[in-house]
């Protein structure tokens, strides 16, 4: 006799029942400090060089900030009340798209590229700083469902728009135009919103197990 499929099962990659780890607090804290620091960095060799990749990637460091943060404060946290900071999260996760589709409707208006190898170097940098905190969360990502998820996709996808960024300046200084930056930020923004799907995946499997226990 077969068994009926139980419905609306949690997807198998994204555990939720697992305690945080004692040791993921330290963590998410230097991982906040680390992507506030490079935000300051980011966002000021953007501005100066005029790269929209460069800005959607600094509002990617001050979000991975905010979300570490909020981690943080909410690891104590029930089953039901860490759904719906996730659920937050992913909100969170769309903003940087929304500010670089701004960014790149500003940038229409002048066309220049921009300087190609402040745009690698910093790219590298930026590249460098979220390999370090995805390895620092890496053993962390499924300690607190969809917040540590959260940041640990965050970084993982960050790293990923480093390596176009920094393929955007080495086009940039053969073909001195906008077209491989802008690039770059439209894939940004495509990473971010496919995280916040998966983040929202999380809580709602959260919520379900957190609805399976009771009150």
């Amino acid at each position: 006799m077969q068994a009926e499929a139980s419905p609306e099962a949690p997807d198998a990659d994204l555990p939720v029942t697992a305690p945080p780890a004692p040791a993921l607090r330290p963590v998410v804290a230097r991982v906040a400090g680390l992507n506030l620091a490079y935000f300051g960095v980011e966002i000021a060799v953007a501005l100066a060089i005029g790269s929209v990749a460069l800005i959607a990637d600094s509002l990617d460091f001050l979000e991975d900030a905010a979300i570490n943060l909020l981690i943080f404060a909410g690891l104590g946290w029930s089953l039901r009340n860490r759904a719906r900071l996730g659920t937050v999260m992913a909100g969170i996760l769309l903003v940087p798209a929304l500010a670089t589709a701004y960014a790149a409707y500003e940038k229409f208006s002048d066309l220049a590229a921009p300087a190609p190898l402040p745009l690698a170097l910093t790219g590298l940098g930026a590249l460098a700083v979220n390999l370090t905190c995805a390895m620092m969360l890496a053993r962390h990502r499924h300690g607190a469902g969809s917040l540590t998820r959260a940041a640990y996709l965050s970084a993982r996808n960050d790293a990923a728009a480093n390596l176009a960024i920094i393929a955007a300046g080495l086009v940039t200084a053969l073909w001195a135009s906008p077209w491989p930056d802008l690039a770059a930020a439209a894939g940004i923004a495509i990473l971010n919103a496919d995280s916040a799907h998966d983040i929202l995946k999380a809580a709602r499997a959260e919520r379900r197990a957190a609805q399976a226990a009771g009150p």
